[in-house]
């Protein structure tokens, strides 16, 4: 018999369960901690690991990460033989590119400066440009960047995207690597960051990266907390060197209660929302994947450790 571990809210254990019956029967779905016998679990589905966890799964071949990314994961503790698989499912990719939209049009029309107006009861108009009239970039073009690309792409801005290793996307203008850098920075009037946060990209918003920017663009963080500096952010802010931002992420989750971000009306704060990962639709891409391992196939979303994603 082969299994596969669930470890999470009773409300998707539940629901996914059900399904599995129904779908994939060969493979019994569990729910920690009532797991049985341990030999039978090949495949655990979890948003964060204990040592306590990965020690009660003597012979476990596949985890997969609930989320879009995996540096929740504290990858130490996973033997090397096991495999990670990172979630690519339609409800994370099409909520993500609709916040990227929503978050861009709301900087772009300047939303942070008119909430703060109502809020002191102020009634000043600002100059209204045209999307075409300005340009979005999107750093990290995987699953996640495409599908932003693609969602703004009616809009008219200028659009434009960088990422480790080459792309191509009809419509953007693309740049890739370390060399090309400051030469899609330069062109970016709002900054949008999806990319997976690893030793190379934690910290990359930072002063060095505001100062490359033309001066007064926005900033969408998306991604992960870890990317941003947050005092850089504040004093680029101060400066005017970023006129305004959209964070869903931030470095302590839950935002603590005096954080500076909170009541500053130059950022526009959400919890974690921008990327939900569905009950109903990640349940079929979780499925998919454990039919295509039982079949000896490739999985989406599979993880190179070396890269860290």
């Amino acid at each position: 018999m082969s299994a596969i571990l669930h470890v999470g809210p009773s409300e998707r254990a539940s629901a996914w369960q059900a399904e599995f019956r129904h779908a994939l029967p060969e493979v019994e779905f569990r729910c920690w901690p009532e797991i049985g016998d341990a030999r039978d679990i090949r495949y655990l589905v979890a948003w964060t690991l204990s040592p306590q966890l990965i020690a009660a799964l003597p012979r476990l071949e596949v985890l997969f990460s609930i989320g879009a990314g995996i540096d929740q994961l504290d990858l130490s503790l996973v033997p090397e033989h096991v495999r990670i698989v990172r979630m690519i499912e339609p409800g994370i990719t099409t909520t993500m590119a609709q916040y990227v939209a929503a978050s861009v049009l709301a900087l772009h029309r300047d939303l942070p400066f008119y909430i703060e107006a109502q809020r002191r009861g102020g009634w000043t108009q600002l100059p209204t440009l045209l999307c075409e009239e300005r340009s979005v970039g999107v750093m990290g073009l995987g699953e996640l960047g495409r599908a932003a690309l693609t969602m703004l792409a009616p809009l008219g801005f200028r659009l434009r995207g960088w990422n480790r290793s080459p792309r191509r996307i009809e419509g953007a203008e693309c740049f890739s690597g370390a060399g090309e850098l400051d030469a899609f920075l330069g062109g970016t009037d709002i900054l949008v960051c999806l990319l997976p946060l690893t030793d190379e990209t934690r910290g990359i918003l930072s002063r060095d990266l505001f100062d490359r920017l033309p001066h007064g663009a926005r900033l969408v963080n998306a991604a992960r907390g870890g990317h941003l500096v947050e005092d850089d952010l504040l004093a680029a802010l101060d400066e005017g060197r970023i006129a305004s931002a959209m964070l869903d992420v931030s470095q302590v989750e839950p935002l603590p209660q005096d954080h500076p971000f909170r009541t500053d009306p130059r950022i526009l704060v959400t919890p974690h929302v921008a990327g939900v990962t569905r009950i109903e639709t990640a349940v079929h891409a979780l499925i998919d994947n454990l039919r295509r391992d039982l079949a000896g196939q490739a999985l989406p979303g599979e993880v190179d450790r070396t890269r860290g994603y």
